[in-house]
This record gives structure tokens, sequence and C-alpha cells, in this order.
């Protein structure tokens, strides 16, 4: 990938700090937080939980937090020689706000696929593993489609019980890849569908929280089918030279927002996120237009209350220490994809 604007890792904070551990406003950072959770006293975990319920001042300690994240994975690529672009809310976020869209609890990237490959091959003999830890798909104890890189020694606990209890649960950085996608409409189709599959398969074997008996139904089917054919056709590796690329296995659930043009991915200029530079596609108006369409429009408040992934943050605390919390965790809504 080409870029036209080299990236940083230490300009001037806009407060006159470069530390991405120091707090805006109030300090927090030795208390959990929770967000979109029932009533504590109904939901039995009042005495099990010491919580912070000032969920905005939490919130900005939790963006905090994932900042070093996304500062240490810039740090590792520019090491190893990994392309990547902020995508999707994070991308947004650099754009209409200078940073984190100021209700969202998560940060993503994205990179092509050989890029991501070489990233996963690479990034652990770089990595400060003292403070953060990839976790790499279809590990362990992560059979998801998509890699994160975790804060170490921090909690972040999600909309959903796990069923594997050594999954790592700390605050996280989302690593998506982009995959080949076909020039034949009808084979990108058939990919979409593939995508499905996998993405159902690696749901159903996290843990998932939906309302839907239909989505229930479709995650128990496609858990007994085979997952290397899909993901095969899903990745289309080799042919790196069609016209289009594709995130279904990250981003907009919608097949119309997950296409793009290659060459959307080709070349990148840096922009300012929260007093940082960090890379964006060239073309980050038609990008972002494609995902979102008007793109700054603002959400409204109900709106976004689906956009929340967290359900409780504690930075201090790891997620070995909240065991117990897993079993009594209640919310009201689930996560569904909304900026």
């Amino acid at each position: 990938m080409a870029t036209d604007t080299a990236i940083t890792n230490e300009p001037n904070k806009p407060n006159g700090s470069n530390d991405p551990n120091e707090s805006h406003g109030s300090n927090k950072l030795d208390q959990p937080y929770e967000r979109g959770m029932v009533d504590a006293a109904e939901a039995n975990v009042a005495e099990k939980v010491k919580t912070v319920t000032d969920a905005r001042c939490g919130l900005r300690e939790h963006q905090i937090a994932m900042l070093r994240l996304l500062i240490e994975f810039n740090r590792v690529c520019n090491i190893i020689g990994t392309p990547y672009l902020l995508f999707a809310g994070t991308l947004l976020g650099a754009v209409r706000h200078g940073g984190f869209i100021p209700w969202d609890d998560d940060v993503d990237v994205i990179m092509l696929r050989r890029d991501y490959n070489r990233f996963l091959s690479l990034a652990g003999a770089k990595l400060d593993c003292e403070n953060f830890y990839i976790q790499k798909e279809f590990s362990e104890h992560w059979p998801m489609f998509f890699s994160k890189l975790r804060l170490n020694g921090t909690t972040c606990l999600e909309k959903y019980h796990p069923r594997d209890e050594k999954t790592h649960r700390g605050v996280y950085l989302d690593i998506f890849p982009c995959d080949n996608a076909s020039d034949s409409e009808f084979v990108r189709k058939l990919q979409l569908l593939s995508s499905k599959i996998v993405i159902a398969k690696g749901l159903y074997k996290r843990g998932y929280e939906t309302y839907s008996l239909r989505k229930l139904l479709f995650m128990r089917v496609c858990s007994i089918l085979p997952l290397k054919p899909f993901l095969k056709l899903c990745k289309l590796e080799g042919a790196d030279g069609t016209s289009y690329v594709h995130s279904f296995l990250g981003g907009s659930k919608r097949f119309e927002r997950s296409v793009y043009p290659r060459k959307l991915f080709e070349s990148s200029i840096s922009i300012e996120f929260e007093g940082y530079s960090f890379p964006i596609s060239t073309g980050w108006d038609e990008l972002l237009t494609i995902l979102y369409g008007d793109y700054m429009r603002i959400p409204s408040e109900e709106e976004r209350k689906y956009k929340e992934h967290a359900l409780l943050v504690d930075l201090h605390r790891s997620y070995e220490e909240y065991e117990h919390y897993l079993d009594e965790m209640v919310f009201d809504v689930p996560t569904k994809s909304i900026r």
C-alpha cells in the first residue's frame, strides 16, 4: 500500500501530553463502569461488583485505553512493514470528530489479507508482550474470524456469555482482514453467503446473545458445517488482480456496504486522531459513503444504544478477577452495528 504522508507516533497531544494513559477529566481509572445494564439490584450483582455509573466519564477513560492499543498497533506495523487503515467507526470518528465518536466503545483497523497474515506471523516478536496480547483468529481460545489486540491487566466484558472461560477479555482493538472479491457479482454473493456461515460458526462457538430465533437456528445449523470450504471461498486467495475487495468478515452486514473498489485500499494518507497521526484511505470520502451513506448525520440517542459493545470495563483489574460475574451478567439491549 502506498502512502504519501509518513505515519508519526509522537505528536503533541492537544492537552500538552503524549501519554495515552493520562486521563481527561476526573480520574476513574481504578474503578469499573457499566453500560446497558438493567437495575443492579434486580440483577443481584450490586454486592458482587463495585461499579461506577457515570458512563460518560468512564467511556472516555476506556477510549484513552483503546488509544494505547492503536498506538502500539501502529508502532508494530511500522516496524514490520505491514500497511493498515483506520476503518468503520474509527475512520468515521477521525473524519467527523477528529477522534473517537463520543459514544463509541471500540476501535477498528483493516488490512489486506496478505498484510493481515504477515502481521499475525511477525508482530509477536516486536510487540510489548508485557502489556499487550494478540488474540489471533481461529486460535485455541478465540474461534472468531478476525483478530484482536488486547490490553493485559484490564477487563472488557461484552454483551454475551462466553463459552470458553480462558478467552482473554481485556480492552481490545479489532483487526479485520480485507479479502479479494470476485469480479462476478454472482460469485460475490456466494462469498457473502460463505462469510455468513463462517461468522455464524464463530459466534456460536464463542457465545452470542440475540432475541432472534431465526439467528439462533442459523447458528446451530452452521455449527455442524465444515469451516474450510466456506472460508476458502470467502478469502479467494490468489485473486489479487480483481477490481474489488470485501470486508464480509468485518464491518457492515450488508452486501452493498461491504464491497469496495480495490483502489480504496491501495494507498493512504495520514489523519489526526486524538492528537496522533494514523493512516486512512486516500479515498476516505468514497469509502465512508459506501459504509454509511450520509456519514455526517448524527444518529439519535436511541440508535446509539445499539452501538454499545462493552457491558463492564475495568482498566485496573484483570478480566480473570471477574469470573464470578459472568453468570450474573444481565443486559437489556444486545449489540448490533449502528454508528
